[in-house]
């Protein structure tokens, strides 16, 4: 005699397969989207849903829309920027080059009390 559980190779919660036992599923809209690369995806929405006008290709992440013929164009990635740049681009030479004498000036001023700087 073979001892064992009367539920084996079941988990807890599992109820009866098949689409009958669970009831219809809700009602689909499957949606064509093109992206500029040519890919084609059908993401599907429920069937009250409001459908967005732009979807992102999960083949290659570039922005896809409805219209097959007129695909939107890969966004314009700005270059990496440093701290500098940044920088840069809110102050004027005139501007840095009085902040830095101020910076001098006042390092100047410490080393002539004897402070230690490193």
């Amino acid at each position: 005699m073979a001892g064992g559980s009367a539920i084996r190779g079941s988990r807890v919660g599992a109820g009866p397969m098949g689409e009958a036992e669970r009831g219809d599923a809700a009602p689909r809209l499957y949606v064509s989207y093109f992206c500029s690369n040519g890919h084609e995806t059908r993401p599907a929405f429920a069937a009250e849903a409001v459908v967005p006008e732009v979807w992102d290709c999960p083949r290659c992440g570039l922005p896809a829309n409805l219209d097959s013929e007129n695909p939107p164009p890969p966004p314009k990635i700005q270059p990496y920027k440093t701290h500098l740049a940044y920088v840069k681009e809110r102050r004027s030479d005139a501007e840095a080059t009085a902040i830095l004498a101020e910076a001098l000036e006042g390092l100047r001023a410490r080393r002539a009390k004897g402070e230690v700087i490193y």
